[in-house]
């Protein structure tokens, strides 16, 4: 109880000012932007934007605005079911290794002066072509080439599975089934892109973005601003009316969460994205609910999302205590997720006690048993190991970031009591994410949001022929029986045999213990009363064509 008062103590100092600030703020009258009567959707994107390219969209950042500004053969729902897009039907052969799609005929890029004086031209099957061409390209160097592995290749490597029928009719041939491809195709790293617009701007495309999407690209002014205008001639409709409603899009770049939640208090954001350790106790009680007093201002919504956090650790280092799996065990029981959720999350997220796939995806499975808090169980193993009550062990390094230091300090305190000895380096996040990537970091936290929406996404990060820096095994977890399970699921059409493999495949990354699993997050949403049509979804994405400023 001590710890918990602690740590009460310092978020509170921390937010004294805040919350004073936040209460003078509703005491004044709300400023809003003037925009005239255009209706300007506005939001925050607080660790900034290096690319408008799809073929970079990499992370959440750039991922929102590619998709107001490109479209794929396919998309999401809300549902995260695959739907049409510019592909209106598909067939797929019953052995599952080959995809016919069927695209519209009424889809054209934004207007640009490199297609003539106010001109634009039809999307063609050929379009695809060229920006499959275009992502699996080692001169585009996109991070995203991985999409299409499964696609057959020619005996020099070289990808040779899509081709146009014509200008309507485009083919995918894959090596064998795999049923999570569809689901891939949805993301903006398979978005189509016109060849005269990225071949003429090259590396600068990134600026200069032409698509098809809902809106179209008008102002970056990097750091500061981003504007995305309305597309008069967007292919989709709902109900006989033509999208999206908006006027415009509007993105601000406020690197300090604090003051982008106080720009929302005072409407000039519609949209706030996210928890964030400066306003989680003035936005929330310790149950997760909306404090009442801002109930009338603005409107929450929440649902698991498939996000899952957890400490990695790296399996290949032959000095480390880490590679004793009672080690790994011990403090995975030493983890008080259920008491950490509730003081630091304010439950906003599920403590994480089965295995790396989260609430949220059809096959997840709540009999996968990962680790409870067990005090005892972590000290009997621990001397089992050789280390009664700590005694002879080595310090262990955990490396975060400085967005998590407090969840880092809480863990770290209820090890010591275990009678471990940790130390604590916080690192600047970009540098940390690379640290990973190239294996300089034995113990360290990360998380993994969903590529797509199936649980191979999660798995792929345990598959020893995906180790990092070349692809997502960043633990360098190897484990005979996991790739032939991990290989077997990768064909397998029928969903109910491919989810209990991925059931077994989940519990053996709980036995052999490479990850300590902390929490299954969830999806925050804040917006103004005026807004409609936002939605929610559990990868986090942002659809803003269906969306109503009134």
């Amino acid at each position: 109880m001590v710890v918990l008062n602690h740590f009460n103590c310092m978020i509170n100092l921390k937010q004294f000012f805040v919350v004073a600030l936040l209460l003078f703020l509703f005491s004044c009258q709300e400023e809003k932007h003037e925009h005239g009567d255009k209706k300007v959707f506005s939001y925050n994107e607080a660790s900034g934007l290096s690319t408008l390219d799809p073929a970079f969209a990499k992370d959440q950042a750039i991922i929102w605005p590619c998709m107001q500004l490109f479209n794929g053969l396919v998309q999401l729902d809300s549902s995260l079911h695959i739907v049409p897009c510019i592909a209106k039907t598909w067939d797929i052969t019953e052995d599952g290794s080959r995809y016919t799609f069927h695209l519209r005929n009424d889809v054209f890029f934004h207007l640009d002066p490199l297609f003539g004086k106010d001109s634009s031209r039809l999307v063609t099957a050929a379009d695809f072509i060229y920006s499959f061409n275009r992502l699996t390209d080692a001169k585009t160097a996109s991070p995203g080439s991985w999409v299409m592995n499964a696609v057959s290749r020619d005996e020099n490597g070289k990808v040779n599975g899509w081709s146009a029928l014509d200008d309507t009719t485009l083919t995918l041939k894959l090596k064998a089934a795999f049923p999570p491809f569809i689901g891939l195709l949805s993301m903006p790293y398979c978005a189509v892109v016109p060849h005269e617009i990225t071949e003429h701007y090259g590396t600068d495309f990134r600026s200069h973005p032409i698509g098809t999407g809902p809106f179209v690209f008008s102002l970056w002014k990097e750091g500061v601003r981003l504007v995305l205008l309305k597309n008069e001639n967007y292919f989709e409709q709902t109900k006989g009316n033509k999208l999206p409603f908006l006027d415009a899009v509007e993105v601000y770049f406020i690197t300090d969460k604090q003051s982008a939640f106080i720009e929302f208090i005072k409407g000039k954001l519609d949209f706030l994205s996210g928890l964030d350790v400066s306003y989680k106790d003035e936005l929330l009680t310790r149950s997760g609910e909306l404090r009442e007093k801002y109930k009338s201002k603005f409107i929450m919504q929440t649902e698991p999302y498939l996000n899952t956090e957890y400490l990695g650790i790296l399996m290949e280092s032959s000095s480390s205590v880490l590679n004793d799996v009672r080690i790994r065990k011990a403090l995975s029981y030493g983890v008080d997720r259920r008491t950490m959720m509730a003081y630091l999350r304010n439950n906003m997220g599920r403590a994480g006690e089965n295995g790396i796939v989260p609430p949220g995806l059809p096959s997840f499975d709540s009999t996968v048993t990962g680790y409870e808090y067990n005090p005892d169980k972590a000290i009997a193993l621990l001397k089992e190991a050789g280390f009664p009550g700590g005694k002879g062990l080595p310090e262990i390094t955990m490396n975060t970031t400085s967005t998590y230091q407090d969840l880092s300090e809480f863990i770290k305190s209820r090890w010591e009591n275990l009678g471990f000895k940790i130390k604590i380096d916080v690192n600047q996040a970009a540098v940390h994410r690379k640290m990973i990537a190239e294996q300089k970091l034995n113990f360290f936290r990360a998380s993994w949001i969903a590529d797509y929406p199936d649980a191979e996404n999660y798995l792929s990060l345990f598959y020893s022929k995906n180790f990092a820096p070349s692809g997502p095994n960043y633990t360098h977890y190897s484990n005979p029986k996991f790739d032939r399970l991990f290989e077997k699921s990768g064909t397998e059409t029928n969903d109910t045999i491919r989810f209990r493999l991925y059931r077994e495949m989940d519990q053996l990354i709980m036995e052999d213990a490479p990850v300590i699993i902390l929490y299954y997050d969830k999806v925050l949403r804040l917006y103004q009363h005026n807004i409609e049509g936002l939605g929610s979804n559990a990868m986090n994405l942002l659809d803003l064509k269906h969306v109503r400023k009134l």
